[in-house]
């Protein structure tokens, strides 16, 4: 039976989202899949999933993760904002350059929602990227304020909802749970 490929979203205030893909990407790993993810905002920092998935992809190279972006927005200067909107770029025209590769059964563009929603990339660059997704190929878009023409084009869209969250009382993020 031909796979069919399925557009996925993961967006909303709450946490997870990028903790839900690297899930479907250790089950579909586990199913004999090739997963590539590309990190568009997280670069230089060491987090959990970075190690694992490193040890994943020792097993057999049928999983990969490349951080791409050179970290959070907040605060950047213009000239850093023009560093983030180059990489975002390169990393969608990766994106493309892997989708149509034939290489991967699933790719995941981690925290690409934000990019979109921090002006790294214009909407329309990323909606001409999913009218090039091949069919048999499942795409995964991760990060907060998905656009409506992004949801529109999703097969399946999650939002996680903060109820609760430690940052509220004071408790800074925690190794292992946050990164």
């Amino acid at each position: 039976m031909k796979r069919k490929g399925l557009v996925l979203v993961h967006t909303g205030e709450g946490k997870g989202k990028t903790t839900a893909a690297i899930g479907l990407a250790v089950r579909a790993w586990g199913d004999g899949f090739r997963i590539l993810i590309l990190q568009f905002i997280k670069g230089s920092w060491k987090y959990g999933e970075l190690s694992a998935l490193k040890a994943l992809a020792e097993i057999d190279g049928r999983i990969e993760i490349r951080p791409t972006g050179i970290g959070f927005t907040r605060n950047a200067s213009s000239e850093e904002m023009a560093v983030h909107r180059e990489k975002a770029r390169t990393a969608l025209q990766e994106a493309l350059t892997e989708m149509t590769s034939g290489q991967w059964d699933m790719i995941i563009l981690d925290e690409i929602n934000y990019a979109l929603n921090f002006g790294l990339l214009e909407e329309q660059e990323v909606l001409e990227l999913l009218s090039q997704k091949p069919t048999e190929l499942h795409l995964v878009l991760t990060g907060r304020h998905a656009l409506p023409a992004i949801i529109d084009c999703a097969d399946l869209v999650t939002e996680m909802r903060l109820i609760k969250h430690p940052f509220q009382k004071g408790i800074r993020a925690q190794k292992g749970i946050e990164f």
